[in-house]
């Protein structure tokens, strides 16, 4: 089923060799591989930004395609290595240290198998505990998308529900509120991108043009709030002014039209992060 498709995904950066070595890795195996870059630019640790990142993007690769994920704090340690089969038949690479976790929500895993480091690891690596990405990740990762092994080849499957996943945040809703998290943001335009669907947003009968107030917490701090349009596009309000829109994911965003929100008002992420949208 592999399709000579690699994608790399890591919180590496390109500012040394690292991803080069990976890339390198590859390619040995199967200088034929074509090989693409999802991101290097994850932020160091932050493996629900590595979760998020490959479920905004596996849904627009062939089937067969290979990821690999590498963000992964615990190298070294007892946490397994894993290849997923998704639902729409691509497989991820990765550490079993909550990476899976939106995919296994809004894609869907087929099985799971563990990586056998005694046939799946690059000869004479045995010593190093450090580069699993090279060692590990990036070529077993090259043998599955070349067809040198197998799925089954992998290693022993594993429950799906062993994986480790990370805590989601659940929407709550009100009459006349909808409250979610803010998961993660648009990075180069600063725009945040919540966990808040369009159809939990739709239970607000929303209407282009219309206005609701928008409130943010970190913890029980306050934030932000305002009163806030929802447009189509972020060309619905002025140069300057906030909007709520739908993303490309289907999910509520609040952006400033040619300006960075979360810049403006020192907004981050993860679930400490709440947003309330409510009627007028």
């Amino acid at each position: 089923m592999s399709n000579k498709l690699l994608v790399l995904q890591s919180d590496f950066g390109l500012v040394d060799g690292a991803v080069a070595a990976m890339i390198g890795v590859a390619l040995q195996e199967d200088p034929t591989l074509k090989i693409h870059n999802l991101t290097h630019e994850i932020t160091p640790y932050n493996i629900f930004e590595a979760s998020y990142r490959l479920f905004q993007t596996v849904e627009y690769w062939p089937a067969g395609t290979t990821f690999v994920s590498v963000v992964d704090p615990g190298v070294g340690s007892k946490r397994k290595s894993v290849v997923a089969l998704t639902e729409l038949d691509q497989y991820i690479v990765t550490p079993d240290n909550g990476t899976l976790s939106y995919i296994k929500k809004h894609v869907g895993i087929k099985a799971i198998r563990e990586i056998s480091e005694v046939k799946n690891r690059r000869k004479n690596t045995e010593y190093s505990y450090t580069f699993h990405g090279r060692d590990v990740y990036a070529f077993t990762g090259a043998k599955l998308a070349s067809g040198h092994i197998s799925f089954e080849e992998v290693g022993p499957e594993l429950p799906i529900d062993a994986i480790l996943e990370l805590p989601v945040v659940e929407t709550s809703f009100t009459d006349e509120s909808v409250c979610g998290a803010i998961d993660i943001l648009d990075v180069r335009f600063g725009s945040l991108w919540t966990s808040i669907t369009r159809e939990e947003f739709y239970s607000l009968d929303p209407d282009y043009g219309g206005r609701f107030e928008v409130t943010i917490y970190n913890n029980d701090m306050l934030v932000y709030q305002n009163q806030v349009t929802y447009g189509k596009s972020f060309a619905d309000v002025r140069i300057g002014q906030p909007i709520i829109y739908i993303n490309s994911l289907y999910r509520v965003g609040l952006a400033i039209n040619q300006g960075s929100f979360a810049k403006a008002y020192n907004v981050g992420v993860g679930s400490n992060w709440r947003i309330e949208i409510k009627t007028i």
